[in-house]
């Protein structure tokens, strides 16, 4: 029987963008549920800061430095993750840029290329490692994060909004690829959450929570709660869907 103290007890998870916000409270849920965890950033202080963070009271840990836009390096941390903790069970696809506030005429190529390459080649990049890895390990699941605007359009954001499409139809596409392989890979779809991504824009944060019915933003831990659950045995006939933490906002 599984503890459910310990869910992922025997488990290595891989998470993007795992130094901050969503991803780094998913990392330590994670963590605390019995995962060893192999944090993906591209500053190396960060993921070391949470890394350390989770060893020191009795969780098991890397930081892996990498820039989830190039696939080499990607390709390098699943690797590094099936070398060091014999195989890949999990994972969640979390890292993701905002680009800026600029209309879509005026968004620079070199912008636009940037969020295109963290938000949703990486995604691509990520899933083309991860499921060989996580098949070859007998079965296991996959979160992408998008975000609200997945189901909308967003002013000013053209190429944020793009990527968060783009990356539901990624999602839905590979899991009914993988619905027989033992691999579930499902979205993860935050609203206005309290990170720091979110935080580059304090009016536009103040303006998104005064449309939340709960009348507030979400804590990242609130979304690693929603993560987990997809990735957990809980969820075992849930694939191919998005999962909204949102506090109504999409209602």
């Amino acid at each position: 029987m599984i503890d459910p103290r310990h869910p992922f007890a025997g488990k290595a998870a891989l998470v993007t963008g795992a130094g901050t916000g969503i991803g780094r409270a998913t990392a330590e849920q994670l963590a605390r549920e019995g995962a060893t965890v192999i944090l993906l950033g591209r500053r190396r202080a960060p993921i070391e800061e949470v890394a350390n963070g989770i060893t020191a009271t009795g969780g098991t840990a890397y930081a892996f430095p990498a820039d989830v836009s190039d696939p080499a390096q990607v390709e390098a941390a699943v690797a590094f993750a099936v070398e060091r903790c014999g195989a890949l069970h999990l994972a969640v696809n979390n890292a993701g840029v905002s680009g800026g506030h600029a209309r879509l005429m005026d968004l620079g190529i070199d912008a636009y290329r940037e969020v295109m390459g963290v938000n949703l080649d990486a995604v691509f990049f990520g899933m083309k490692y991860q499921i060989p890895a996580i098949i070859a390990a007998g079965g296991g699941a996959i979160v992408n994060v998008t975000s609200v605007d997945a189901d909308r359009g967003h002013v000013d954001y053209a190429a944020y909004t793009a990527t968060k499409h783009a990356v539901r139809g990624l999602t839905r596409a590979a899991a009914l690829e993988n619905a027989t392989t033992g691999v579930r890979i499902n979205e993860l779809q935050p609203g206005v959450i309290a990170t720091p991504l979110s935080q580059t824009d304090p009016e536009a944060t103040a303006r998104a929570e005064a449309k939340v019915p709960m009348r507030r933003s979400g804590h990242p831990s609130e979304a690693a709660e929603a993560i987990c659950f997809l990735l957990s045995n809980r969820a075992s006939y849930i694939t191919g869907t998005h999962f909204s933490v949102d506090g109504g906002f999409l209602a």
